[in-house]
């Protein structure tokens, strides 16, 4: 990076836990603002700007009660200043296990609030993450893929040139198979690309392939020892890692080969422990493996240890997910069952951006702005 470039500033939407946040800031942007909702997201995004010394205005609210004139104000920029705009608006309404209403749920509409930043603010860039769902997702016309046509052509009229893909965590380090969608849209330039893979599932390079092989569960997770045991209530150990275990659980899933799932084992394990589980239930007590990345992270079924009887705790969640061991979380540790208003630290982590695919990407969206930067400096010369 070029020490003589002031660091471009960005804004932060949906910011969650703040993995996009955190990959945006390594990789050399200062965020004016992270704006979430959720109350122990809003904590931890708090103390992540405090232990790191950075000046990031947490600003909790709802995103459709904000005005995008005023926060400009608020944050002393003028239209066109702010170099990058990025976020992942919740994803329910589009996501391949929900139920798919697309616009017709509320939800659905956050995604909008994309444009609706951007449209005042007119960002050089705009970065956006989603699920897979959005590619087939229907809007009013009933059309599939037609609500992530409306965005790109919304982006279009707006003056920018979008590009997206589906990216796997997986293929940039992360010990997780997850696929999000990545849209980037640029305005002052238009010679973004998506960086290529740096890890396959190859376990050995060739000479058509130089990549690495994937990262596993088994080498994030390991020198952490044994977790301490939740002792009911909301208890929270600084570092997360915590085992909330409940007893029951601990019996469906004991005789779960590593890398499998509960259901897969009907023909014998008792059906007590089976229960109403069909062979679809692939990913409750489901067992990760030490030899291979881990499904994608969920905050309403956790994932079990490859070894041992009991939950992945949080903090071997969000090694998994790419955070350091230095970002804490905040908020309660509760067990996998249940519905909640606010998220507890597993789907806080599930929701969030693996921060090293936040980071690769917004490192190319940097080199690009530096690059438009001193062009636009010759064409003054």
């Amino acid at each position: 990076m070029d020490e003589n470039y002031a660091k471009p500033i960005a804004l932060s939407l949906f910011s969650g836990a703040g993995g996009m946040d955190l990959g945006v800031t390594e990789a050399g942007f200062e965020i004016l603002a992270s704006i979430e909702k959720d109350p122990y997201c809003c904590e931890t995004l708090r103390f992540a700007a405090e232990l790191d010394n950075l000046t990031t205005k947490v600003i909790e609210a709802d995103i459709k009660n904000v005005e995008p004139l005023q926060l400009m104000q608020d944050l002393d920029i003028q239209v066109g200043e702010l170099d990058l705009l990025f976020g992942g608006p919740p994803c329910q309404s589009f996501s391949q296990i929900g139920k798919k209403k697309g616009l017709e749920d509320e939800r659905g509409l956050l995604l909008f609030q994309m444009t609706r930043f951007a449209e005042v603010l007119q960002p050089k860039v705009i970065f956006i993450e989603q699920v897979k769902g959005l590619l087939s997702a229907r809007g009013r016309d009933g059309e599939k893929g037609s609500i992530l046509q409306l965005l790109l052509t919304n982006l279009e009229e707006l003056g920018y040139v979008p590009k997206w893909k589906v990216i796997n965590a997986a293929n940039y380090g992360v010990p997780q198979l997850r696929e999000r969608v990545f849209i980037i849209a640029t305005k002052e330039f238009n010679g973004f690309k998506f960086p290529e893979p740096t890890h396959s599932s190859r376990i050995q390079p060739s000479l058509l392939n130089d990549s690495k092989p994937f990262v596993t569960v088994g080498e994030v997770i390991t020198g952490l020892g044994q977790p301490e045991l939740k002792n009911g209530g909301d208890y929270q150990r600084e570092d997360s890692h915590v085992d909330p275990t409940p007893a029951g659980d601990r019996f469906r899933i004991n005789g779960v080969p590593e890398g499998s799932y509960l259901a897969a084992q009907s023909d014998h394990l008792p059906k007590e422990q089976i229960k109403g589980l069909t062979k679809k239930d692939t990913t409750k007590f489901l067992r990760t493996s030490r030899t291979k990345p881990s499904k994608t992270l969920r905050g309403g079924e956790i994932f079990f240890h490859p070894t041992e009887n009991r939950y992945l705790t949080p903090r071997e969640y969000m090694r998994i997910h790419g955070f350091p061991d230095s970002y804490l979380l905040k908020g309660p540790i509760r067990g996998r069952s249940g519905r909640v208003r606010n998220l507890d630290q597993y789907r806080q982590i599930a929701n969030s951006v693996p921060p090293t695919v936040a980071k690769i990407l917004a490192q190319e969206i940097y080199r690009r702005l530096l690059c438009q930067k001193s062009l636009n400096f010759s064409d003054t010369l």
